[in-house]
């Protein structure tokens, strides 16, 4: 089992690394944002994998995606020439949003941290008080 989950780490690293420099060197789509593979997740049978990638200028998210899924045969393609196993996975590509959830998680923790410095919670004083 540990040797399954090995393998399949390692595929995944790897097609990361690799789709991350074929995106960025063979695909010359102008409409093509700046796109960053965040993670790869192999399933089980390497029958599929599920890639997840950033986008600079969160406007071309949408069309960066259907740019990236049209261009899925030909990254599986030059996949199979890089990789030693029987087959090469079929990729689908995911938006990742963690980076933006992240910046929205930040922004409501500096708000919050604003809006107790601005009003100091009633509740505290009166409890220190007693």
């Amino acid at each position: 089992m540990a040797g399954e989950f090995s393998r399949g780490r390692r595929v995944s690293d790897f097609v990361q690394r690799e789709l991350a420099t074929l995106i960025q060197r063979e695909l010359r789509d102008p409409r093509l944002g700046m796109v960053t593979v965040s993670g790869v997740k192999v399933s089980s049978d390497l029958s599929w994998a599920d890639v997840y990638v950033t986008v600079l200028g969160q406007d071309d998210v949408e069309l960066s995606l259907d740019i990236l899924t049209g261009a899925a045969g030909f990254l599986r393609s030059e996949l199979s020439l890089m990789l030693t196993t029987r087959s090469t996975p079929r990729l689908r590509f995911h938006y990742d949003d963690t980076a933006r959830s992240g910046a929205h998680m930040d922004q409501l923790i500096d708000e919050a941290r604003a809006r107790d410095k601005r009003e100091p919670d009633s509740n505290t004083t009166k409890d220190a008080g007693e």
